[in-house]
Formats: structure tokens, C-alpha cells, sequence
């Protein structure tokens, strides 16, 4: 009964229906997206972590070339014993300092320029100790650039008259600057890179997928009329070129099961007409003669027909339910040879054959019925085939296992035959007579039962009735 509102989808499930287009620019647009996204964090990464170096570098450096400066007047100090004119502080070329001689925080010398300035600093560090400070600008007073930033380094002495400090104010302005040219350059670069990076790998991912649009454009093209195209495998030999082989293997396997499934229609198909076409031609014949007609001979022959058709349909409903979902067994303890031992009296009975027996006492694990079904069908298959002798056997076979042979005096099986002879609806040129019985079902229903029991099934020739040779092993318990 409808209820008037429209269905609404299942959760996690939606109507709308993307494009292919629209899902490989999806793809391209994720990947471009995270590859922009890494390398975005990479260089912000690297580019805090250069320029924190290069300000730490710039900064040791002016340390380090103050500290120089200062024990260099310190040494002459020391040398002199007081501070005498000889004492040059006097910037040396290309040196961006500016240097006083303290004692007791007055200024008692000082490099050009810097005469009746004050002091630059109030550190006082014992002797052969050293104080660093970090100033903007210089006190004022002190005619130097304002903006230029200064590092500081007093230098205690000893043994002086007259002097306990030397200072040096070295000026980190050439670093400065050097760093923030890098900062400039950092910012400009970088969303370059970054566009760079993402162009290039959406132009690359494009390329990458390509195969797969190939693929997808070729499968689209497949229906299942027709399962023999194949789709193009890249020369690349990576995922995708593998996707696209595994892909034409699994139409190979469609294909090849779609064929079995019409050639099964289509032998079953046959099959089936022949008997209903001799009941119908039984029952016109009848129809129109009746008082000419046998019925008694008239029953036989229709019975005859429709048993031949029952087990015609028995043998195809096994196969199609082995296809649909497996022969489903009934565990339990078999005694093969009793199996055997029932088949061998039935060939006697029936069929009037000489049959010959090497039975020993065999137990297997399976469904008794599906057993005795796989004899009866190698039994009966020998008996069509055989001349005038039969012989069975049972007994251990290869690596513990319980075997059972059923081998006839007739023509055998051709080396190349003797594996297509499983198939369904096969019959050897010698058999091809419906008049003696099959429907070329019944090996092919020997395999399914002989491997849903774990076991195997072979064909071969006997080398002593020189006929063909049936061997089934099944596991023991």
C-alpha cells in the first residue's frame, strides 16, 4: 500500500549520482590539496626554523666580534699597566663598533667620535668576566643611527691604573638587514612554491589517472551481450597497470562463465527435446491410430522416455545447485567397499558383465548417498563402454588416503580427452549415441561430488583390461 511519501534513502547512502568526470577532479583536487597542504607546513617549518638560525648567527656573530675587540684592549691595557696615549681604539676598516675605557663608570677613553660621550653601558663584570646586553639604540647623546640595534659586550681588567671595563658596542645593523631580506624574499617565494608544487602535481596527477578514465570509458562500453572486449593495461607496470589485469581477468572469468552458462542452456536445451520429441511422436502416432496402436509396447516406450527425461533433470538440477551454492555434505563414516560391493552386484544383475573385484576395506568421511551416486555414475559409465569385463577396486591410496577404481575392457579414453571428459554434456565420438544411455552428465557430476568431499577424480587407461580407468582418492578420517 503507498503511502503517499516518497521513499527516503538509507542512511549513509545518497540519490545523487556523480559524474566520472566529477570523480577523477575530485581525486585530482584531494591530491593536489594534500600535496599543497604538506608542502605548505614543510616550508613554514623550514622558513621559522632559517630565519630563527640566522637571527641566532647574527647575534653570535656581534658576541663574538665585540668579545674580540675588547680582549684586544684589554691586552694592550694589561701590557701598559694604565692607559697611556699609545692606546689605539680606533675602529679598525670595515668594523661598525664603537669602544670606551671605564673606571669605576666614568669614561677615561674612547674611540673617535665618542670623546665626552657617556658611558654605554653600567656593567661592571669582575676581572676576565664578560657582560652582553642588547640595546636598540645607543644612550643618548651618542651621534649614531638610531635605528641601528647594538650588541653590547663589557670586558672587566685587572692590574690596570686607571681602567676596570673595556666596552665594545658592535652594531648587528649589516645582519639585520641580512635577515630581513630573507624574511622578504621567504614571503614572496613562498606561495610561489606552493603554486608551483600544486600545479605540478595536478597537472602529474592528471597524467597518473589518466589510465583509470581509459578504463573506466572502456568498461563502460561492456555489456553483458558481450563480455570479450578487455580493458587497456598501461606499459607502466604499476597499480593501475595491475588493476587493469586484474580487471581482464575477472571478464576473462565472466566471459568464460557466461559461455558455460549458454552452452549449459543450450546442451540441456537439447537434451531435453529429444525424449519430449519421442513422447510426442509416441502419443501423435497413438492419437491417430488408435486401434492400430500397441499400447502396452506404446506405455513402455513413453515410460521409458520419461525416466530418461526424470534423470535428465535430476543430473541438471544437481549441477545448477552446485554452481548456485556448493553440494552441501552430510558427514559421516562410509565403508567404501561396501559401496562397491553394492555396485559390483548391480553390474552383475543389470548389465550381465563380467566383473572383477580387489576390494579391501576402505572408511571414509562423507554423505553416503552422494557416494554411492559417484560409483553408481562411474559403474554405469563403464558398463555402456565396456566390451565384456569390468573390474573394481578399493583400497589405500598416495599419502593415506582411500582410493577407488572402476576400469572397463572398452576402447578408452585419448590422452587429450581424458581431462575434458568432466565437462558437462561431453561426449567421445564413440559415445555420441543417445540409443546407449548418458547425457554426458554423469562424470561431470563425479567431480563435483569427488571434490566437495576434498577427494579427486582422474581418468587414465587400465593396463590390464587396456580400457579406460576411472580413480577416485578420498581423504580417510
Amino acid at each position: 500500500m503507498a503511502s503517499g511519501h516518497p521513499e527516503r534513502p538509507r542512511r549513509g547512502w545518497t540519490n545523487r549520482k556523480l559524474s566520472p568526470r566529477g570523480r577523477l577532479g575530485g581525486v585530482r583536487a584531494r591530491s593536489t590539496a594534500a600535496a599543497v597542504a604538506v608542502v605548505a607546513v614543510a616550508l613554514l617549518l623550514t622558513a621559522v626554523a632559517l630565519v630563527a638560525v640566522l637571527q641566532n648567527s647574527v647575534r653570535d656573530n656581534a658576541v663574538t666580534s665585540a668579545t674580540t675587540r675588547a680582549q684586544d684592549v684589554a691586552a694592550q691595557l694589561i701590557s701598559d699597566g694604565a692607559v697611556t696615549r699609545e692606546l689605539s681604539l680606533k675602529p679598525t676598516p670595515g668594523e661598525s663598533a664603537v669602544l670606551q675605557v671605564l673606571d669605576r663608570g666614568r669614561v677615561v677613553a674612547a674611540s673617535p667620535g665618542m670623546a665626552g660621550r657617556p658611558a654605554l653601558t653600567t656593567l661592571s663584570p669582575a676581572v676576565g668576566r664578560a657582560a652582553t646586553a642588547r640595546v636598540d639604540r645607543l644612550p643618548a647623546g651618542i651621534k649614531k643611527n638610531d635605528k641601528d640595534v647594538y650588541t653590547i659586550v663589557a670586558l672587566g681588567v685587572g692590574g690596570v691604573r686607571g681602567a676596570d671595563t673595556v666596552v665594545v658596542a658592535q652594531s648587528v645593523e649589516l645582519g639585520e638587514t641580512t635577515v630581513s631580506k630573507v624574511v622578504t624574499l621567504l614571503a614572496v617565494g613562498f606561495p610561489l612554491l606552493v603554486l608551483l608544487v600544486g600545479a605540478v602535481t595536478y597537472v602529474l596527477a592528471g597524467r597518473a589517472l589518466r589510465p583509470v578514465e581509459d578504463i573506466r570509458r572502456r568498461t563502460a562500453t561492456i555489456s553483458g551481450a558481450d563480455l570479450s572486449a578487455r580493458v587497456p593495461v598501461p606499459a607502466t607496470g604499476d597499480e593501475v597497470a595491475r588493476l587493469a589485469e586484474t580487471m581482464n581477468e575477472m571478464l576473462a572469468r565472466l566471459d568464460a562463465s557466461q559461455r558455460a552458462q549458454r552452452a549449459f542452456v543450450s546442451d540441456a536445451s537439447h537434451e531435453l527435446r529429444s525424449p519430449l520429441a519421442t513422447l510426442r511422436a509416441e502419443v501423435e502416432v497413438a492419437a491417430r491410430h488408435p486401434d492400430a496402436t500397441d499400447w502396452a509396447s506404446t506405455a513402455q516406450d513413453v515410460r521409458a522416455e520419461t525416466i530418461r527425461m526424470q534423470h535428465l533433470v535430476d543430473d541438471l538440477l544437481t549441477l545448477a545447485k552446485a554452481d548456485e551454492r556448493g553440494i552441501r555434505v552430510r558427514r559421516e563414516e562410509v565403508d567404501l567397499d561396501d559401496l562397491a560391493d553394492a555396485e559390483v552386484r548391480r553390474l552383475r544383475d543389470l548389465h550381465g558383465r563380467q566383473v572383477r573385484t580387489e576390494i579391501t576395506p576402505m572408511r571414509v568421511n562423507g554423505d553416503r548417498a552422494q557416494l554411492a551416486r559417484a560409483v553408481r555414475n562411474l559403474a554405469d559409465n563403464a558398463a555402456r563402454h565396456a566390451v565384456s569385463a569390468v573390474t573394481v577396486r578399493v583400497g589405500p591410496g598416495p599419502d593415506g588416503t582411500a582410493l577407488l577404481e572402476i576400469c572397463d575392457d572398452g576402447p578408452g579414453i585419448p590422452p587429450e580427452q581424458r581431462t575434458r571428459v568432466f565437462d558437462r554434456f561431453v561426449r567421445l565420438d564413440e559415445g555420441r549415441d543417445r540409443s546407449v544411455g548418458g547425457s554426458g552428465l554423469g562424470l561431470a557430476i563425479v567431480r563435483e561430488i569427488v571434490t566437495a568431499h576434498g577427494g579427486t577424480v582422474t581418468a587414465g587407461q587400465d593396463d590390464t583390461l587396456g580400457g579406460a580407468s576411472f580413480r577416485i582418492t578420498l581423504p580417510q578420517p
